[in-house]
């Protein structure tokens, strides 16, 4: 996982081994996909949380992201998840146009939340649905 993500996070910090084993330590986060592309999500109560979504760049245009979504928003759901939500830096319009295409709305913005490489920084936009 952390070898996609990096690949995939050019633009920003990507994770690292022990930060995917320690989220994947709690009965609540859960991971789907493969090494070309996989979600790592949380459930809590009746609302699931995106934590992240990476694409090998190799993989990157092949529809491998959105069949990862529906996995992930059905497993959501079986584990009793009525609502999901999701942020995403406002430069990165593959990943808008993907959630948007699934269904998710802006539901807020977190100023400056994205530190760049350059010294500037990119709001995050946080984005909702309702699970089926």
């Amino acid at each position: 996982m952390a070898k996609t993500h990096r690949l995939a996070f050019s633009l920003s910090r990507p994770w690292s081994e022990q930060e995917f084993a320690e989220l994947l330590q709690s009965p609540l986060v859960f991971a789907c996909g493969t090494e070309r592309c996989f979600a790592l999500v949380r459930v809590i109560a009746e609302e699931a949380e995106l934590l992240t979504l990476a694409t090998r760049p190799d993989s990157q245009r092949r529809g491998l992201a959105k069949q990862v979504m529906a996995i992930w928003q059905q497993s959501a759901c079986k584990k009793g998840a009525l609502e999901a939500f999701l942020e995403v830096a406002a430069d990165n319009q593959a990943a808008l146009s993907l959630y948007t295409s699934c269904g998710y709305k802006e539901a807020g913005r977190r100023s400056g939340y994205y530190p760049r490489p350059t010294g500037s920084a990119v709001d995050a936009i946080v984005m909702r649905r309702a699970l089926p």
